[in-house]
């Protein structure tokens, strides 16, 4: 007799099936896409025709929708066992073990594959609504980490930029964690909690980043670069799928023909996106460079002036979420030049650490997570409505360098 402590046998093997296909979809997804993970595409995965999937899921919007709500469930479940710890250095540090493991029991195939959340804005409004609901939880969540055990709290904005730093080093592991052996996490949480607990500046250190001017990039003069700021704006709102041409073309009060004088394909516009906003990095990483100083000045400077272009006119950022949604040959090409202007930023760190400016952290993992931070800062200005962008740049850039756990 059924005493209600399991589930009926049929019921059981229903929810298998289900787990797969949401495994299936989901890694999928974190490679091509919400509109490039199809029914059919799923279906051969696991061995299924693409009827027997819609039996699961009717659309191919539901399936990816379960895909995000089962990742913000996974990583709400982290979050919950972080909390547990009393001050907020651990519970930071303990939600990077419980992810990094958990990535290596990915790696390992121990675990089914956990979505990145770079396209949820893809998703039709009547998925995206549940969805977004359950994932401004997760944040509101990291954001209570960031609450001091008897002492004084953190102001709304100062928490909130904290713990959009912190998500999107979550997020961002995604791109660079594989590049290390699974034997080497542990030392990756270790160098990535040194680098949030403590920042980069040594005892004594003076935030005082110099201005820069990044001026404008060069597409201006030709007049496509209205285009791009658009496009930029409404990528990063509504997910690449989610800004239509005739969106963009609307928000510029212009026809779709005066679009496609500027350029050939959606594919060009979104790569042009990503070349000016890696335009926007380098110019900001050069002018540093040729400040006199220490590396300190030089790498605060440049992170305060590019927290401060994505508040300009000329901002924001194209965000890294683009990439998902692009052909596998030009996000490879857009992921290597992001590496480039990282590996910069890890040469002034090295730079730093070499002349004692900064303190003695890992220049590629520092690098890394300044790269992420940076690109995440295109969301202040939702997060952060009404804050000017000096006082975003000391709320956001000043504790990256000065450590989030820190008051």
């Amino acid at each position: 007799m059924h005493d209600g402590s399991f589930a009926p046998p049929a019921t059981a093997r229903f929810n298998r099936k289900r787990d797969a296909i949401v495994a299936a979809a989901t890694e999928i997804l974190n490679h091509r896409g919400v509109r490039g993970m199809t029914l059919a595409l799923v279906a051969e995965r696991v061995g299924l025709i693409t009827t027997s999937v819609t039996y699961y899921f009717k659309k191919k919007d539901e399936l990816a929708a379960a895909c995000f709500m089962s990742g913000i469930a996974r990583l709400m479940a982290l979050v919950h066992e972080a909390r547990r710890e009393l001050t907020v250095s651990d519970r930071v540090r303990r939600l990077l073990e419980l992810y990094i493991a958990l990535r290596a029991e990915i790696a390992a195939g121990e675990a089914p594959a956990i979505s990145v959340f770079s396209d949820i804005r893809a998703l039709s409004p009547e998925h995206l609504r549940p969805t977004g609901a359950a994932y401004a939880e997760l944040f509101r969540s990291v954001r209570r980490l960031f609450a001091a055990p008897g002492g004084e709290p953190l102001g709304r904005g100062e928490a909130t930029a904290r713990a959009q730093i912190l998500l999107e080093q979550i997020h961002w592991l995604e791109t660079w964690l594989p590049r290390y052996d699974a034997h080497d996490y542990a030392r990756v949480c270790d160098r990535m909690h040194e680098i949030l607990a403590g920042g980069l500046a040594v005892q004594g250190a003076v935030w005082s980043p110099a201005p820069i001017a990044i001026g404008p990039p060069a597409a201006s003069a030709s007049g496509a670069d209205a285009f791009l700021v658009a496009a930029t704006r409404l990528i990063n709102q509504r997910g690449y799928h989610g800004a239509s041409v005739e969106l963009i073309s609307a928000s510029l009060n212009v026809t779709k023909g005066s679009f496609y004088h500027h350029h050939n394909a959606k594919d060009d516009v979104v790569t042009a996106c990503f070349e000016r906003s890696f335009e926007a990095v380098r110019r900001a990483q050069l002018a540093a460079l040729a400040l006199p100083g220490e590396a300190w000045l030089k790498l605060t400077s440049a992170a305060a002036a590019l927290v401060e272009f994505q508040f300009s006119s000329a901002g924001p950022l194209l965000r890294t979420s683009a990439l998902s949604a692009l052909p596998e040959s030009i996000r490879d090409q857009m992921i290597e030049q992001s590496g480039r202007l990282s590996d910069r930023f890890a040469a002034m760190i090295s730079d730093g650490v070499s002349e004692r400016s900064l303190r003695p952290v890992d220049p590629f993992i520092a690098a890394q997570m300044l790269t992420a931070s940076l690109n995440a800062a295109a969301d202040l200005p939702i997060l952060l409505r009404g804050v000017s962008p000096r006082l975003a740049v000391d709320f956001y850039a000043r504790p990256f360098f000065t450590g989030l756990t820190s008051g």
